[in-house]
C-alpha cells in the first residue's frame, strides 16, 4: 500500500490528485506545518533526512520530489496513462514541463517568499532581478497556454498535475492574473477535475485552491 505523507498547503496535494486520477488505493499520513515558522515538523526527517513534503513510502521504497514521485507512480501504476506516447513531440514537451515546474519557475516564487518573509519584499533584489524574471516566466506560461488547453496538447497529463502547483500559487494574486487568462482558465480546469476534488476531500484544507 502507497502510504502519502502528507504536509498540509504543500506540494504532496499533487501526489493525492495523481493518485485520484490513476485510481490507486493509498494511505495518508498527516503532517502540519508550525504555525509561527511555516516549517514541516521534525518527525518527517524519520521518513526522509531532509524532512520534506511530499514524500511517499511504497512497500520498502521511499521516494521524496515531487518530479520523481510522479514519474514512479505513472512508469509502475499507470499502464499507459497520463503520459505521452514516448517519442513522439508531446512526449518531449511533457518531460519539459514535468521538471520546468520545479527547475525554473518554483525557486523563483520560493524566493520572492523567502525574502517577503524576511521584511525583504520591497528590496532592490526583488524589483531588480526577481519580479522580471516573474514576469518573464509567467508570460512565457501564458503564451504556450494560448496554444493548447493543456501543457503537451489537447490530452492532459502528469505533467499538468506537476504544473499546478506554481500556477495555482500565482494565480492568488490578482495582479498576476489580471493580463493572463490562460493561467486563470487552466487553474478552473483543473480544480474542476473530479479527482482533483477527491484528492481534496482527502487531503483537508488546501489553500492555494481558489474557488
Amino acid at each position: 500500500m502507497i502510504v502519502v505523507h502528507h504536509l498540509n498547503n504543500s506540494r504532496s496535494q499533487r501526489v493525492l490528485w495523481l493518485l485520484e486520477e490513476l485510481g490507486i488505493e493509498y494511505e495518508i499520513k498527516f503532517y502540519e506545518r508550525d504555525p509561527k515558522t511555516m516549517q514541516a515538523p521534525e518527525s518527517l526527517r524519520q521518513i526522509h533526512p531532509l524532512g520534506k513534503s511530499p514524500v511517499i513510502t511504497d512497500a520498502d521504497v521511499t521516494i521524496a520530489e515531487s518530479g520523481a514521485i510522479v514519474e514512479y507512480l505513472v512508469d509502475r501504476y499507470g499502464n499507459g496513462r497520463l503520459v505521452p506516447a514516448s517519442g513522439t513531440p508531446e512526449h518531449l514537451r511533457y518531460t519539459y514541463w514535468l521538471h520546468y515546474a520545479e527547475g525554473s519557475a518554483m525557486p523563483l516564487l520560493f524566493m520572492q517568499v523567502v525574502l517577503n518573509i524576511f521584511g525583504a519584499g520591497d528590496s532592490s533584489v526583488v524589483g531588480g532581478f526577481i519580479a522580471p524574471q516573474i514576469k518573464l516566466h509567467f508570460d512565457y506560461i501564458e503564451g504556450k497556454l494560448g496554444k493548447s488547453t493543456w501543457f503537451t496538447g489537447e490530452e492532459f497529463t502528469a505533467a499538468d498535475i506537476q504544473m499546478s502547483f506554481p500556477l495555482e500559487q500565482i494565480a492568488m494574486i490578482p495582479k498576476e492574473v489580471e493580463s493572463r487568462p490562460k493561467l486563470k482558465e487552466f487553474t478552473l480546469r483543473i480544480h474542476a477535475r473530479p479527482a482533483y476534488k477527491r484528492a481534496l476531500e482527502r487531503g483537508g484544507t488546501y489553500d492555494l485552491s481558489f474557488q
